[in-house]
């Protein structure tokens, strides 16, 4: 378009400066307590000899005054998923950047995570994104069913206690299960990890579902690694997703709107968890 011509060098030396922001960001301390750990997959394109899915995990915490803070970017290691001893190591260096507890930890379908958080945080409450159990209940089901599944599912996911819920889940068993088998067994193992949320209140509830926190940000970092096909390197990925997570929010307009309705949740998780929160503000 301008008639100009950059060598591979200068791009190479731009792109490392990248890395040096990247590798800075990766090792900056990090606040003591946070109300909420959120960690989720973005699933790149890259090409090592053919193209191959591997995931990059980000995580995102909610800190003791509600504003949202990414707190790094960790590639997928080569085979069927991450065993204990990777995210061991993940939330150890998490741990180790400064981190002393964490109240709940949210995921969705990382079978060895949970463990991982007990040996790192003994208090943290390991607990299931209710959205994606949701997203991925539509997986298995026609389109023309999602309302009513959805209308279904939501007294399980909204009951106020986990015998009213198994009570709830019961009649959507009956009522769907010949139909779609896959959805039940899909509540049915993820069970465990989804009523801890059943002993909160609102307010927590709202903070553990909301689509404002986690899915925001993995929107954006999607259309970003959409926008470029594959990549030529795991290194490159890592590149691309560290601008878009630096080009989030430069306003600061979305951070404010999060804190605007943070009190009432700050309230609710000083009480359900013993002041710990509290504790992070010290």
């Amino acid at each position: 378009m301008y008639g100009a011509e950059v060598s591979r060098q200068t791009i190479t030396a731009i792109t490392d400066r990248v890395m040096e922001g990247l590798a800075g960001g990766q090792s900056r301390p990090l606040d003591a307590v946070y109300a909420v750990l959120f960690i989720d997959a973005i699933n790149v394109k890259i090409r090592e000899g053919q193209v191959a899915n591997r995931p990059v995990y980000v995580a995102l915490g909610v800190t003791v005054d509600g504003e949202r803070d990414v707190l790094g970017l960790w590639a997928g290691e080569h085979g069927d998923g991450e065993g204990a001893k990777y995210w061991l190591r993940v939330l150890t260096e998490i741990k180790n950047r400064g981190v002393r507890d964490v109240c709940l930890l949210v995921c969705d379908g990382l079978k060895a995570l949970p463990g991982a958080v007990g040996a790192t945080w003994e208090k943290t409450i390991a607990q299931t994104c209710i959205v994606h159990l949701l997203r991925n209940s539509f997986k298995y089901a026609s389109k023309r069913d999602w309302a009513q599944i959805a209308k279904d599912l939501k007294p399980v996911y909204t009951a106020a206690s986990e015998a009213e819920a198994l009570d709830r889940f019961a009649e959507f068993s009956g009522k769907w299960e010949k139909r779609y088998p896959a959805i039940i067994r899909l509540w049915e193992n993820a069970w465990a990890e989804f009523v801890p949320f059943l002993a909160f209140d609102r307010e927590i509830r709202t903070v553990i579902c909301t689509t404002n926190a986690i899915e925001s940000i993995n929107a954006r970092l999607r259309r970003a690694v959409n926008a470029r096909g594959h990549f030529p390197t795991e290194q490159a990925a890592l590149k691309c997703l560290y601008l878009a997570i630096m080009s989030l929010d430069p306003a600061g307009r979305g951070r404010q709107r999060w804190t605007n309705r943070w009190k009432a949740a700050l309230n609710a998780f000083d009480i359900t968890f013993d002041g710990r929160l509290s504790a992070g503000r010290k």
